[in-house]
This record gives structure tokens, sequence and C-alpha cells, in this order.
């Protein structure tokens, strides 16, 4: 196994994985959630509160995988917290991690 910074390349890959995967359900549940928020208080449309909670559980886990990667790949605090808040605005999580996608890859050469 080759090794990078003292970190194995194939966990990071893994950690790199888990987090694009949950940075994208993250983000399309975040997405639900407006949706349903503009029924719910636009439309009087009731019912749709589950959406919330699954998101809240989704976004969760994001959390955990991003801090995952956070450490396996060495960065700064004040950038995971960027990294982890990027995920409760519309769209900028999956933008945040397309950027985050290939600085790794270049940085780590995967």
């Amino acid at each position: 196994m080759t090794e990078t910074t003292g970190t194995p390349v194939e966990s990071i890959r893994k950690a790199l994985l888990g987090y694009r995967v949950t940075a994208w359900i993250t983000g399309i549940w975040l997405i639900a959630l407006c949706y349903e928020m503009v029924m719910k208080y636009g439309f009087g449309v009731e019912g749709l509160n589950w959406i919330a909670v699954v998101h809240g559980w989704v976004y969760f886990v994001y959390l955990l995988f991003t801090a995952n990667l956070a450490v396996k790949v060495r960065w700064p605090i004040a950038k995971t917290i960027g990294i982890l808040l990027a995920g409760t605005i519309p769209l900028v999580g999956i933008i945040v991690e397309q950027i985050q996608t290939r600085d790794i890859k270049q940085k780590f050469s995967l």
C-alpha cells in the first residue's frame, strides 16, 4: 500500500468516497426539505414533516463522514467547519464537494 504524508492512500480514497456520497445525498434531501417548507408555509400542505426528520439524520451521517475525511487529509479546523456548514445551504454542499474532491485527488494522487 502506498502512503502519502503518513496516511494510507486507500484509507483516504474510501473516506473521500463516503464524503462524496453523503454530500450528494444531503444536498438532495436539503432540496426536498426546501420543497417541504414551501408546500407547508406557502400552500398549507401538511403531512410532509417526515422529510425534515430524514434530512436531519442524513445530515448527521454527512457530518460523520466529513469529519472522518477531515482527519485523514488533515484539514484545518476552520476549513472543516466551513465544509460542514456548506451542507446546510442548498446546492453549496454539492459545489464544495466537487472542489474538495478535485483538490484531494490532486494532492494525494488519487
